[in-house]
Order: structure tokens, then C-alpha cells, then sequence
């Protein structure tokens, strides 16, 4: 039995880990920024489309820079535009429109047991029981937080829009983690990120229609919690924390980890989230729908670290001894 771990190994998957957590931190005060702005009186769209284009164009130097990308890649970056950047962004802060920041997070956070459907379904990988467990306590979890036995008390489109974008948030772990095996050949991941964020703006301008934003919102304040705050102050944290810097550690640290651990560490995004909007929205949660979120993190938790280290060919998950649901004849 191997008990130690190379010191460049441990090194590198410790840099990872740290990337995966900065990155939580800085996703998940997107929709404490964003949510003052919409309620200021912007569409949830003309906020994406500034959170995207902002970090677009902060971007755009790498892109020039890796240019060859777009011959080399064309499939994988339009996939990062239209699935992790404009998706993503576009689901999510259409959801908070409607219901709390907290409580799109969580149902958001479904994405790690999504990502074991996509490989389990999609790759065709061995899951086991640890896995399934995993997911049934996360959708166990989520009918907590939703309050399922009040008959649904949330706004059941802001549900369905908040369930759009954790189908996009497996798209974004899925896809930073193309090429990751490549060695030097493996695509520039800041040159994705600049492209996927190019790519997402078109797109979103289209849809978007910024020239009808009312645009005098921005020179003027938003209110956290009856506390007024600079509009301007509000986007430039979307942009630079939320996006620039959020994107970029998240799939480097994809790259260093796998999707699947990236994307347990990931779910402290929903509590980080959860916290701020409770503290600064003043979005307090019911004591069933804070179990409820503990209940969605523990399933997410256990699902994906059951799941093998990247190269690894055993089944993505174990339950024990010889209980795993498929054979693993099919492992990759």
C-alpha cells in the first residue's frame, strides 16, 4: 500500500486546493454585488452582460496572445463561452432576480452530483453506492431547502433558472478540464478563460441588448441592506473578483486537481454565498432550509470525494468492498 506522496505531487495538488478555495471565496460574493444592482433597477441580464463584457475586456490581451487557440480548439472554447461563462452567469443571476442569493446557490451546488451523472451516463464510468448515497442526500437536501412541504414557497421559475445554471456549472468543470493530459500540449487555460469570456460577451450582447440598459443606474448607488453603496464600486467587483479572478484560480485549480474534487471544494461557494447575503441582504434562512443546505454540501461532499484522482482506473466510487453498482469493466 502506497503511504506517501511525492513532494511535487503533494505540492502541486496543495497550490490546487488553495486555487479551488480562492476561487469559491471570489464566485461567492458574485451575487451579494450583483443582486444591490438588479434591485437599483438593472435587468439581471444588462448585469451579466456587464459582469462578462467587463472581464472580457480585461482580458482580451491573453486572447490576442493566444490567438492560435481558435484553429486549434474552436469546439472547446465556444463551449466555455456559451455553457461556463454566459449560461452560467445568465441562469444564476436571473435566478437571485426572483428567489434569495442562498437558496440559487444551493440548488446551483447540485452540479457535483451532476458532474457523476455526466460520468456515469455520459463516460460511461462505474458509480457505486457512496456515489448514489451522495446524491440522493443532495436532492434530499434541496427539498429542505425549497420547503417542498409548503407547496413550494419559492418562485418555481427562479428554481428552474437556478437548476439551468448548475446543468452549465457541470459544463464548466467538464470542459476546464479538457486537455488537462496533454502535457505542453494541453490548452493555455488563461487563453480558454479570455476566449470563453470574448466568446460569452458576444453572445450576450445579442441577447442582452446593453444599448436599451438604463445606464444612469451606474452612476448613481445601490443598497446592501438599506446601506447605500457606489454603483461603479458593485461592478468592478463583479468583474475583477467575481469573474477575472474567480475564473481564472477555478480552472487552474480544475487542471491541478480533477473536476470532481475541484467541485467539492467548490460547494463552499454556496455557504460563502449564503453567509454574505445573510450579513450584508439581510437574507436570513429558515433553520429547516440551513439543514436543508448542510444536507445538499454533505451529499455533493461525499458523491464527488468518493470519485478516483485523475489517471486513476478504478470506479469513480466505493461503497465498500466489491458494492460497487456497475462493473468496472467500463472504467476508463
Amino acid at each position: 500500500m502506497q503511504t506517501s506522496v511525492s513532494v511535487p505531487e503533494g505540492r502541486g495538488k496543495g497550490v490546487g486546493l488553495g486555487l479551488a478555495l480562492l476561487s469559491a471565496v471570489a464566485f461567492g460574493g458574485s451575487g451579494v454585488a450583483a443582486k444591490p444592482l438588479i434591485e437599483a433597477g438593472l435587468d439581471p441580464l444588462h448585469v451579466v452582460w456587464l459582469r462578462v463584457a467587463g472581464a472580457a475586456l480585461v482580458m482580451a490581451p491573453l486572447a490576442v496572445r493566444h490567438r492560435g487557440l481558435l484553429r486549434r480548439h474552436p469546439a472547446l472554447l465556444a463551449g466555455f463561452g456559451l455553457l461556463a461563462v454566459a449560461g452560467v452567469q445568465a441562469c444564476y443571476f436571473a435566478a437571485i432576480s426572483r428567489i434569495p442569493v442562498g437558496v440559487a446557490l444551493l440548488v446551483e451546488y447540485l452540479a457535483p452530483a451532476l458532474v457523476l451523472g455526466w460520468v456515469r451516463f455520459v463516460q460511461r464510468r462505474p458509480v457505486t453506492r457512496a456515489a448514489a448515497v451522495g446524491v440522493v442526500l443532495a436532492v434530499g437536501g434541496l427539498a429542505c431547502v425549497v420547503e417542498v412541504w409548503a407547496g413550494l414557497g419559492f418562485d418555481a421559475l427562479g428554481l428552474l433558472l437556478a437548476l439551468g445554471a448548475a446543468c452549465c456549472q457541470v459544463g464548466y468543470f467538464v470542459l476546464s478540464d479538457q486537455g488537462s493530459d496533454a502535457g505542453d500540449e494541453a490548452p493555455d487555460p488563461l487563453g480558454v478563460i479570455a476566449f470563453g469570456l470574448l466568446i460569452g460577451a458576444a453572445v450576450l450582447t445579442v441577447i442582452a441588448r446593453p444599448w436599451s440598459m438604463d445606464w444612469s443606474v451606474l452612476a448613481g448607488s445601490a443598497h446592501m441592506d438599506g446601506t447605500p453603496v457606489a454603483a461603479g464600486l458593485l461592478v468592478g467587483w463583479v468583474v475583477l473578483i467575481a469573474t477575472v479572478l474567480a475564473y481564472g484560480t477555478g480552472v487552474l485549480a480544475v487542471r491541478r486537481l480533477s473536476p470532481q474534487v475541484a467541485g467539492v471544494v467548490a460547494c463552499l461557494e454556496a455557504v460563502i454565498a449564503t453567509v454574505l447575503a445573510w450579513f450584508l441582504l439581510g437574507e436570513h434562512l429558515s433553520a429547516p432550509q440551513i439543514i436543508g443546505g448542510a444536507v445538499v454540501l454533505a451529499g455533493a461532499f461525499i458523491a464527488q470525494s468518493s470519485a478516483p484522482a485523475k489517471g486513476s482506473d478504478r470506479p469513480v466510487a466505493r461503497g465498500g468492498p466489491d458494492r460497487e453498482l456497475s462493473s468496472p469493466g467500463t472504467a476508463a
